[in-house]
């Protein structure tokens, strides 16, 4: 009887490492607005599967909801993953209405203040239920060191999630990988320009290794 359950219990967990292996990993694309995010998950998207995720915008938050792209595969030096890459709002402290009153009306630009809002609660529920690994995406251009970097860092840690950080646009004359290095030296930073396309094979060949 002991043989028979330790048979089946060593079945059963051959099984499971077998299924579990073939789900996809849900890869969650974050960082602040504007970063590139969406630039990246659609170039991932369109790269290997032909088809786009989401609009691309110059305004901040045009990502307010979490988009998903199923089934993505990355093959790159003989190493392989599947992803379902998960493109989330941009995270921030406050998001005020009067960012976009330049761009659109002001109804307009307070319905979108509100849903970039409710974007950055789902965007946290993600973060904390149902991704199994981080992209964190970061202007170049830009200071790294804000609070809500440090925080979403931190979160992303605490969970123990693997996590590449992208240096994204390079093709700026401001840009300073560096300074994205020394500000997170315990994660990988990848260089990158999405809206280029500028270190796409790198950017592949890690996320091969990381999350496969």
């Amino acid at each position: 009887m002991g043989l028979l359950k330790g048979l089946k219990d060593s079945i059963s967990r051959v099984t499971d490492r077998l299924f579990s292996e073939q789900e996809p990993k849900r890869i969650g694309i974050y960082g602040p607005p504007n970063a590139g995010k969406t630039t990246l998950a659609n170039r991932i998207a369109r790269d290997w599967t032909g088809d786009a995720i989401g609009t691309e915008s110059h305004i901040p938050h045009e990502t307010r909801r979490a988009r998903r792209k199923e089934g993505v595969e990355i093959e790159r030096n003989g190493k392989s993953v599947t992803i379902d890459i998960v493109d989330t709002p941009g995270v921030t402290t406050k998001v005020d209405y009067e960012e976009f009153t330049g761009e659109m009306e002001e109804d307009d630009a307070i319905r979108r203040s509100r849903e970039a809002t409710e974007g950055v609660a789902e965007a946290m529920h993600w973060l904390r239920e149902d991704v199994d690994g981080v992209i964190y995406v970061l202007d170049s251009a830009e200071d790294p060191i804000t609070q809500v970097n440090t925080m979403l860092i931190g979160i992303i840690e605490s969970r123990e999630l693997p996590v590449l950080i992208f240096a994204n646009k390079i093709d700026l004359d401001d840009s300073s990988v560096k300074r994205i290095e020394d500000a997170f030296p315990q994660h990988k930073t990848v260089p990158l320009s999405a809206k280029e396309g500028d270190n796409m094979d790198e950017v592949y060949e890690n996320i091969a290794e990381y999350f496969g």
